[in-house]
């Protein structure tokens, strides 16, 4: 961390970053009168290394100073900086399709009795980025697994509830809110709320965004595909999945890639089992992909999940990857396919957070969070026969 650390604090505080005794505070929080207790740490070591995920604290602490509307007290306003300030003009960009952000509704509020991540309260995740499971693939007792069945079938109930109002004219403010409304009654918590300073309670992404789209003012119109990426957190585990659906009449190419889209998913799905490498996940979905005649994202990846909302192993979904290791039983994960109608490339929307098609062309999602059994695979995620039936391809 630039500067380094030097101001002596009491060793009842603290560290910010592993929880040991801090005697020691950042020089900028102490300069901008921030709370001590998460600018405290033990170390110049656990200083330095925790810079890049303590940092955002002063640029928020700046806006809030500045008079730049924040996620605490604005109206409908465009979002900027990954969530953590807002303008009420439109944000130029050389935008690569028709869409545009629209503004964004006051960050939605969490009953005191739910249980919270440790990112709820300020956006930054404190046990996630540090933790030996970005290294090392964890294999869950029995009890994580209980709890993460309990907590997936939740977050699939919320994902139904959202795609029963799926239709032209609903905005993905609406849709958040049904998320949040849903979690919230269920006594989960919407895992992306304040994550990394994600200002809603799921992801929204409408025709060319191919993730992380924000929920906003934008009325759904006819034609329109729309990706819903829904997170819980119950019981002290996420569960994770995500749809795309159709709103209207949809024309018959951008059926074809949902479609195509899905059925990468469930090919993927179909080679989980013990012994499995992880890389062989994405030459299968690249080959039904390229054979689709449409391609791979390789900007994002499927992820490993359970008391941390990301941790290891990485899946890439495109070919000839270099993802290490093999599958085991007990492990679980998320297989999450992107796939775009025409090239594979991305941008990133000045919201830092909405990635799109470099070429303004469609793309589609689909999601499951997966458990590693000693047979094969059970999809955590799976649709249950109360779920919407919303794909003419199942219903046949």
């Amino acid at each position: 961390m630039a500067g380094g650390s030097g101001v002596a604090e009491p060793a009842s505080l603290s560290c910010a970053s592993c929880g040991k005794p801090a005697h020691l505070q950042c020089p900028k929080c102490v300069q901008l009168k921030l709370p001590r207790e998460a600018a405290a740490f033990c170390t110049q070591e656990c200083f330095k290394a925790s810079w890049n995920f303590h940092k955002p604290v002063h640029l928020k602490a700046k806006s809030s100073e500045s008079g730049i509307d924040t996620p605490d007290n604005e109206g409908w306003l465009y979002c900027l900086k990954k969530g953590q300030t807002r303008t009420a003009k439109l944000p130029y960009f050389d935008w690569t399709g028709a869409l545009r952000p629209y503004p964004i509704s006051s960050k939605r509020i969490v009953p005191a009795h739910i249980d919270l991540p440790d990112w709820a309260a300020d956006g930054i995740p404190k046990v996630e980025p540090n933790s030996d499971l970005q290294h090392v693939v964890e294999i869950k007792t029995v009890d994580q697994i209980e709890r993460m069945r309990e907590t997936c079938r939740i977050a699939r109930e919320v994902l139904d509830a959202a795609a029963s109002v799926i239709r032209p004219g609903i905005t993905t403010d609406e849709i958040d809110l049904v998320v949040h409304e849903a979690t919230i009654a269920a006594g989960g918590y919407p895992s992306p709320l304040n994550y990394n300073f994600f200002p809603k309670s799921c992801c929204t992404s409408v025709n060319e965004v191919i993730c992380h789209g924000i929920p906003d003012a934008r009325k759904l119109e006819d034609g329109d595909i729309v990706n819903v990426d829904v997170t819980v957190y119950y019981k002290g585990v996420h569960g994770d999945l995500n749809e795309t659906y159709f709103v209207g009449n949809v024309d018959e190419e951008s059926q074809r890639l949902v479609k195509s889209t899905y059925e990468c998913l469930e090919k993927a799905i179909s080679i989980v089992k013990p012994g499995m490498r992880f890389r062989e996940v994405g030459e299968v979905i690249n080959r039904h992909a390229t054979m689709s005649g449409f391609s791979v994202v390789k900007s994002y990846c499927g992820h490993g999940i359970g008391e941390l909302f990301h941790c290891a192993p990485n899946i890439p979904h495109y070919g000839r990857n270099k993802a290490v290791g093999v599958m085991k039983a007990g492990q679980t994960f998320s297989i999450e396919p992107m796939i775009n109608a025409g090239v594979w490339r991305d941008r990133m929307w000045p919201d830092a957070w909405t990635a799109v098609t470099s070429d303004g062309k469609r793309s589609a999602q689909f999601e499951h969070t997966l458990l590693v059994t000693e047979s094969g695979v059970e999809v955590l995620t799976a649709r249950l026969p109360s779920s919407p039936k919303v794909f003419p391809w199942l219903n046949v």
